[in-house]
């Protein structure tokens, strides 16, 4: 079991960001995860560093475990994914994953060529973990499908391959990647929506750890814990596919405008009441997750990271 700490690059400058990861170690928290865009999802958030480049920096600079979630197939040609999960692997064995999922248009849109649906989508992801484990173990890849690979070679390789997990959020999604992921990442839902996920990826004979990400926002004061996640996160309220397919952060916004505070309470964490985040993050152990990564929607992350380090890690 590990509590991980999330690292949202739509919200936090990447220097910042890097020193709050290390925090976060210090603190307590044992593994890291990070975001892959080239857009936030509100112009309030206002970030999108580039996360290959950032990765690179926070394995050097802390002895966390770090994943990545990325869409190949459309921004990033899986031949490039793939020698990127590489070298990152051969520099730091047995520390980086990545997790691979079938994108939004709100990063994938910038290449052109329109937005496919879905199940398109996930033949092109299917397409590319092939394209992508080949690279991996040395081969040399030609392939003509959703994605066109010539002659691809990826020569610097890891010694131990890193995991390839599925990013999936429904039931149907975790059952599909059951036969090609190594592990199984998802995001915080109502536990019997849980249930029916973790139930599917396992009845399909879904191998590896299962991990969570939950997004929880404190502050010292649960009114403005809650006026922070409303100004942060009320363009994430929205349930597929109108997340999936918005393509911009104009778009996103203008579908937030009449987002009540109340109803971020849904999709986030939300007190300024350390127990009550224990408590939380204890039941989504207990339906079987064996790593939960922790993201605190607020942009300022020092306070979050001290007061999970002083009241909430030792908890669990």
């Amino acid at each position: 079991m590990a509590i991980g700490f999330h690292a949202s690059h739509e919200q936090v400058h990447p220097t910042a960001l890097l020193e709050a990861v290390h925090h976060a170690e210090q603190a307590g928290f044992e593994a890291a995860m990070c975001s892959d865009h080239i857009s936030p999802w509100s112009e309030r958030q206002g970030h999108s560093a580039f996360a290959w480049s950032w990765l690179g920096a926070a394995l050097q600079a802390t002895n966390l475990s770090f994943g990545v979630v990325n869409a190949p197939g459309q921004r990033y040609h899986p031949a490039i994914i793939a020698q990127a999960i590489g070298t990152l692997a051969a520099m730091y064995p047995g520390r980086f994953w990545a997790a691979l999922g079938s994108g939004e248009a709100s990063n994938e849109h910038v290449t052109g060529g329109g937005w496919p649906r879905k199940t398109v989508r996930n033949e092109r992801l299917r397409e590319s973990v092939n394209v992508i484990r080949a690279l991996l173990r040395g081969e040399e890849v030609s392939h003509e499908g959703l994605v066109t690979v010539d002659r691809a070679r990826v020569w610097t390789l890891p010694e131990v391959q890193p995991e390839l997990i599925a990013a999936a959020v429904s039931a149907e999604t975790a059952g599909w990647a059951a036969e090609w992921a190594d592990g199984l990442v998802t995001v915080a839902q109502p536990p019997e929506t849980l249930k029916r996920v973790i139930g599917s990826y396992r009845d399909h004979s879904g191998r590896g750890r299962l991990a969570l990400q939950v997004h929880v926002c404190y502050a010292r004061t649960d009114e403005d814990a809650l006026a922070i996640a409303h100004d942060q996160w009320r363009t994430n309220v929205f349930s597929p596919p109108l997340c999936w397919d918005l393509d911009t952060v104009e778009a996103f916004d203008e579908a937030a405008k009449h987002v009540k505070p109340a109803a971020v309470r849904d999709s986030v964490l939300v007190s300024s009441d350390p127990a009550v985040h224990a408590e939380v993050l204890r039941g989504y152990l207990d339906l079987g997750f064996d790593d939960v990564y922790v993201h605190h929607v607020g942009k300022e992350q020092e306070e979050f990271i001290r007061v999970y380090g002083e009241k909430v890690l030792g908890q669990l």
